[in-house]
């Protein structure tokens, strides 16, 4: 696959990343360089690391960048439950959760293609 772009799991991260902006853009201000700023990496981080992976030289290597997305996921998954439960994302907290959990099978799930292809060579 030539582009990153093409790939389902990196259209639905760059989905995360558009929507973790639009739901902490209602945070408290008090939490710009906090809780917002967590948030927001986090789900950077997630496609960050999935179009970084997918350039690199070995399938194994795209692993690891797979592995270091799917932490990243999990993190932003606790920032979403802990923003419900400081009530900041009224509601919004778990659309954002079904959005990251979706993110985090299709990252097991390429991570365990990509594992078949190189053990099958």
């Amino acid at each position: 696959m030539e582009t990153f772009r093409k790939l389902k799991v990196w259209q639905k991260a760059h989905q995360l990343v558009l929507e973790t902006y639009r739901v902490t853009k209602h945070f408290p201000a008090e939490e710009r360089y906090g809780l917002i700023q967590q948030m927001r990496r986090a789900a950077v981080s997630i496609s960050a690391n999935i179009t970084e992976g997918h350039r690199r030289k070995s399938k194994q290597e795209f692993i690891q960048f797979l592995a270091i997305a799917h932490g990243s996921s999990d993190e932003l998954t606790y920032y979403c439950l802990l923003a419900h439960d400081l009530e900041y994302a009224k509601g919004m907290a778990n659309t954002l959760v079904t959005l990251t959990d979706e993110v985090g099978k299709m990252l097991t799930g390429l991570k365990h293609h990509i594992h078949k292809e190189v053990h099958h060579v």
